[in-house]
């Protein structure tokens, strides 16, 4: 005789507690923003979201741990008792989550520093191998570059579909599109800076463009070519305007998408293949910027290049150093006379 199995539905109370999880993970963030406050507000000061304070905290909680257990304080860790540390997270953990753990437990002893509790970071020369770092983009030469904003492709205003809606939209969509273009390729911009963009920060009389900070890049003026002119004072009382009525939207961004959202996602995807087919050589949007950055890099000195990209950090900068001497190795392979 078979025994038949019984299955239990869920009921009320367990789902109940099913939902309380969540909430049990809010009230633990709350007590560790409050059991640091002090140090939360010293993160807060330098920028940082509560997300990445959050997460900070619960490496600093699980070191502190680490000392409790070892009978240590703060202020006696030494570079040895860091190595020691480390280990004991590898068995569990990649190098990439054990470079992110170090690291916020690095920011926490410059908190220590500033507060005059300590002398050294005993973190502050930890750099674990084997981890990825900045990808390497092939660059793209200035002409490259320049062509990829010339050469755009927009279609004849004498088509005998001109007419057609759909025709008006992809006319609308690729005026706006070099436009993008030409803030990628001269501005060097990142796609997110293409979103916060505001009507007003374009001053077409003075040339140039402000470009607002956020909590990972600085605030900067960028200067604009002077073809770059012509073709957005033409967009900002012609094409913008147009996208505007066509879409019944109302926006103060400079750059508009043509369809319902107001952020322009969907457009850079679209963008990226046309401009692949102008240059296979291309592979993504990010290579743009590189090759803007460091073709800066032979012209300028670093503090003027961290200032054009918007990096808060120089050493930000000094990673594209990388790829300059990636294109001074393959020159030398390409023009030594023993090559």
């Amino acid at each position: 005789m078979s025994v038949k199995k019984i299955h239990l539905g869920k009921s009320r109370d367990s789902r109940t507690r099913r939902k309380l999880k969540p909430r049990q993970s809010v009230q633990n963030q709350t007590l560790l923003l409050n059991q640091y406050k002090k140090y939360s507000d010293y993160l807060l000061a330098k920028d940082y979201s509560t997300t990445s304070i959050t997460h900070m905290l619960r490496y600093l909680e699980a070191f502190k741990k680490y000392l409790k257990k070892e009978n240590m304080e703060e202020v006696q860790v030494s570079y040895n008792d860091v190595t020691a540390y480390i280990q004991t997270l590898k068995p569990k953990n990649k190098q990439r989550s054990i470079q992110t753990h170090i690291n916020a437990i690095k920011i926490y002893f410059n908190y220590l520093i500033h507060q005059n509790t300590i002398a050294e970071n005993p973190f502050g020369n930890i750099h674990l191998k084997g981890i990825k770092r900045k990808t390497l983009y092939s660059t793209l030469s200035k002409k490259e570059l320049e062509s990829l904003y010339s050469n755009f492709k927009i279609p004849d205003t004498n088509d005998k579909n001109k007419n057609q809606n759909w025709f008006k939209t992809a006319l609308l969509a690729s005026q706006r599109n070099k436009i993008i273009i030409g803030l990628l390729v001269y501005q060097g911009l990142k796609t997110e800076e293409l979103n916060t963009i505001q009507l007003s920060d374009l001053k077409l009389r003075e040339g140039t463009l402000f470009i607002n900070g956020t909590r990972r890049s600085n605030e900067r003026i960028m200067r604009l070519e002077s073809h770059q002119i012509l073709d957005l004072m033409e967009y900002t009382l012609k094409t913008r305007l147009e996208i505007l009525q066509q879409t019944k939207k109302q926006s103060s961004q400079l750059i508009v998408s043509t369809g319902k959202s107001e952020r322009i996602q969907n457009t850079m995807q679209k963008l990226t293949p046309k401009l692949t087919l102008q240059n296979p050589r291309l592979t993504n949007i990010k290579q743009l910027r590189a090759s803007v950055i460091t073709h800066w890099l032979k012209h300028y000195n670093l503090r003027e290049v961290q200032y054009r990209a918007g990096h808060r950090f120089v050493s930000s900068t000094e990673s594209y150093l990388v790829n300059d001497i990636e294109d001074l190795l393959e020159d030398v392979v390409k023009y030594h006379p023993i090559g």
